[in-house]
């Protein structure tokens, strides 16, 4: 039987929210944890506008998505394998009706033009995520 290994901890994205690294590999496959739009040593999210209460008043859908994404890349790069090598991506949006078309358009340029790994892909829509955000992407890659 072979052991999990080493969990891998980015210097450039977020620090996760929980008890969990940024990407664990096993064999020849990378996965990475849930990315948020958050940036690196910062409490605000970008994309998202909150009032005195920590309430979401008015959200960017296209800001969150281009953070995640270049997220998961800082992830990727930290990990030392290729963006090319992303081969399925899971998205948890919290409002598919009003977020899904912007998503959509941001989502193809990372990920399904030319030079782009154009991976599978799952989007579902959920209640929540634990932070006040309206995004969240999982992604697994190969390991050359």
């Amino acid at each position: 039987m072979t052991t999990p290994s080493e969990p891998i901890r980015s210097s450039r994205a977020p620090k996760p929210v929980g008890a969990y690294p940024h990407a664990r590999r096993a064999g020849n496959l990378l996965f990475l944890s849930g990315v948020g739009p958050r940036r690196r040593g910062s409490s605000e999210i970008p994309g998202v506008t909150l009032d005195e209460s920590g309430s979401v008043v008015a959200k960017d859908i296209e800001a969150q998505c281009r953070s995640c994404f270049d997220n998961v890349r800082a992830v990727m790069e930290d990990s030392g394998v290729p963006w090319e090598n992303i081969v399925d991506v899971l998205v948890f949006l919290t409002d598919m009706k009003s977020d899904f078309a912007v998503y959509n358009r941001v989502y193809a340029e990372y990920f399904a033009g030319e030079g782009n790994p154009n991976p599978a892909r799952t989007t579902i829509e959920i209640n929540a995520l634990p932070t006040p955000i309206a995004v969240e992407v999982k992604v697994v890659a190969t390991i050359d």
